[in-house]
């Protein structure tokens, strides 16, 4: 007769690990919705800058336990979008010019280097991938209020692969969180009243200029693309039609 091993025995220790190992990609799926759905969010002001991120208050909005929802918001923290203050808990990030102005110099620093890099790098299957980037994000174009969740995904795509024949790793991924950042502002700026800003023919303007190998013009055209932004917000606060969210007096920490 063939011997039992216990370890296949319902309720062993074999069964026991394929039930854990089972769980954990539901458990990975519940921290990635829940860490989509609260970025949203903050990217959207619906969590208004500086505003107490209560856990246990926010389970039954978010669906999630306590534990899922605290590594959704540790994940948050890593992307600056999320403050993290001591035993007190976490808030909201908040924002402000300085912080944007500090933002762009750097996306402005490392993504026209990393152009001009991927301008002389790349090959016939990166202009490829810039084209076909490109005409997925005309296609949304212009920017309407309820698909610019969807413009964002193909505006992200359409840098990252303008900048995909550069081979440093590193300054992708800086690139990245710099860019998915900024998104908090452009979320200000897109619906600024008054704003005349054609982005549709500002990426018309870089496609054409890298895929002509103008190399200086197409670094040129992504910085006054990227500057747009700030720009925008400042003239507007300036003229008093924008006013930056701020922490709320209640919501101010104890001294």
């Amino acid at each position: 007769m063939a011997k039992r091993s216990i370890l296949n025995e319902p309720g062993g220790p074999a069964a026991g690990a394929c039930a854990a190992s089972a769980a954990e990609p539901a458990s990975r799926t519940l921290i990635e919705r829940a860490y989509e759905q609260l970025r949203g969010d903050i990217i959207e002001g619906r969590l208004a800058p500086g505003e107490k991120l209560r856990v246990e208050h926010m389970k039954e909005r978010y669906g999630v336990s306590a534990g899922t929802l605290r590594e959704a918001i540790t994940r948050l923290a890593s992307d600056a979008l999320v403050a993290t203050e001591g035993q007190r808990g976490f808030r909201v990030a908040p924002i402000a010019l300085e912080e944007l102005e500090d933002l762009t110099r750097l996306r402005v620093q490392l993504e026209t280097d990393a152009l001009r890099q991927s301008m002389r790098n790349g090959g016939p299957a990166w202009r490829a991938a810039v084209g076909e980037a490109f005409e997925a994000l005309s296609a949304e174009e212009p920017i309407r209020p309820e698909r610019r969740p969807q413009w964002e995904a193909l505006n992200l795509r359409f840098h990252e692969a303008l900048l995909s024949g550069h081979d440093s790793q590193w300054t992708l991924r800086v690139l990245r969180l710099l860019s998915r950042h900024s998104e908090r502002y452009r979320s200000y700026a897109i619906t600024l009243p008054g704003s005349r800003r054609d982005v549709h023919a500002e990426h018309i303007e870089i496609v054409r200029y890298v895929l002509a190998g103008q190399e200086a013009r197409a670094a040129l055209a992504l910085e006054a693309h990227i500057r747009a932004t700030p720009d925008l917000l400042i003239q507007a606060l300036r003229e008093g039609r924008a006013v930056l969210p701020q922490r709320s007096a209640a919501e101010s920490p104890p001294p």
